[in-house]
């Protein structure tokens, strides 16, 4: 499944649109998920942002072992842009040295 999360734009044809970052997150438990793209802000950050679902993200492939999907960042928010891909980074990082000792 490809998972587009934003609050204003509409999912393109082919993706699953959701608003909230526990809808993605629930999505993603699935291991379903195989594309990911993410916006920052939606509307009402005490439901959360994005950043949440990368979040998420590095912990459940530390702690689960999960398959990161391919994730992109269309948030037209700079800095939290910048932030957001980072995190992606962080996420393929922890994938490919999973269970590998680094010391």
């Amino acid at each position: 499944m490809k998972l587009f999360l934003d609050d204003v734009r509409p999912a393109p044809a082919g993706w699953k649109g959701v608003r909230w970052p526990q809808e993605a997150i629930s999505l993603l438990m699935t291991g379903s998920v195989t594309d990911l793209s993410l916006d920052h802000d939606l509307g009402n950050d005490q439901k959360g942002t994005g950043y949440d679902v990368i979040v998420w993200l590095e912990k459940a492939v530390v702690e689960y072992g999960l398959i990161p999907p391919s994730i992109r960042i269309h948030s037209s928010n700079g800095p939290a842009r910048k932030r957001m891909e980072q995190g992606v980074r962080s996420i393929q990082y922890l994938h490919r040295t999973r269970g590998r000792k680094l010391y």
